[in-house]
């Protein structure tokens, strides 16, 4: 893997709809293997509602594009306070998403991303970003390691439908 550098812009309005509509088609595609497939849709959508309720333009979170050096969009992300943290009390930020896309894949881009993710973070004031991964993503769990992240808490699930 080449080492890659991207910089982060503002997501446009169209941006943000497009990677609010991938975004959510994601979460859904991996709660669906955990719970009813309309249950999954009704907790993404509202997930959505509650951390971004004035979208593109809700106060503290920011969401960003990803580009290569030759302007080249390869990626998103979405970074905003600690949702665990009550509001004003934590310097912790929280990575919601990272998304590289599909053609980019496995070419550093992910380990770039998420660097940029961290300086926007740090420009923000935050002292550390944490987020959550779905257990069976494994390349993205391997991603986080390689970047010195750690396992903070762990859920377990047992799924008792035949």
């Amino acid at each position: 893997m080449d080492d890659r550098s991207v910089t982060l812009r503002r997501m446009t309005p169209a941006e943000y709809q497009s990677a609010t509509e991938i975004r959510e088609a994601e979460t859904v595609r991996q709660l669906a293997e955990r719970m009813p497939e309309e249950l999954a849709r009704a907790h993404t959508r509202q997930g959505t509602a509650r951390f971004l309720p004035d979208g593109l333009d809700t106060a503290g979170h920011h969401l960003v594009v990803a580009e290569d050096g030759s302007g080249r969009t390869v990626g998103t992300a979405w970074i905003g306070p600690d949702p665990r943290a009550g509001a004003g009390v934590s310097t912790s930020a929280w990575l919601y998403h990272l998304r590289v896309l599909p053609e980019f894949r496995r070419q550093g881009y992910g380990a770039a991303v998420l660097a940029a993710a961290e300086r926007l973070a740090v420009r923000l004031g935050s002292t550390d970003l944490a987020l959550n991964v779905f257990g069976g993503n494994e390349a993205a769990i391997a991603l986080y390691r390689r970047g010195g992240y750690g396992v903070t808490a762990m859920y377990l699930n047992k799924s008792l439908r035949e």
